[in-house]
């Protein structure tokens, strides 16, 4: 399925896609060191959130879809030079909202992380 939300999105800061399908998409992070936030290579939340919200998005896959609220649980630390994958799939249709569930894994398939993306479906883009 062609990509038809976030574009421009950055693979190097909240990944690359894997697979989009209707409803569901995997996204795929390779962590850096300039993500590290200390000495011993611990990344930032931010960016496994990112790469969360980056699957949850691309789940929905329409043009003007944002992010409204998110429920997320961190689970396990995640080390510089690990290799993570999102998976996000739509589990409410309401509408203009779509609640999108989330999961984060590293290589060892261990889940890192966990969340709950409310999602909106805007008539035009949130700067339009």
């Amino acid at each position: 399925m062609e990509q038809r939300t976030h574009r421009l999105a950055s693979e190097r800061l909240i990944g690359r896609p894997l697979r989009i399908e209707p409803g569901y998409a995997e996204v795929e992070l390779l962590t850096t060191e300039e993500m590290a936030v200390d000495d011993y290579g611990l990344v930032h939340g931010g960016f496994t959130f990112g790469l969360a919200d980056y699957a949850a998005m691309l789940a929905v896959n329409e043009p003007t879809v944002v992010l409204g609220k998110a429920e997320v649980k961190f689970i396990k630390p995640v080390k510089v030079g690990e290799k993570l994958i999102a998976r996000a799939e739509i589990k409410e249709d309401l509408g203009r909202e779509r609640v999108v569930e989330a999961e984060v894994f590293n290589e060892r398939n261990e889940k890192v992380f966990e969340g709950t993306f409310h999602c909106y479906v805007l008539e035009k883009h949130v700067l339009g």
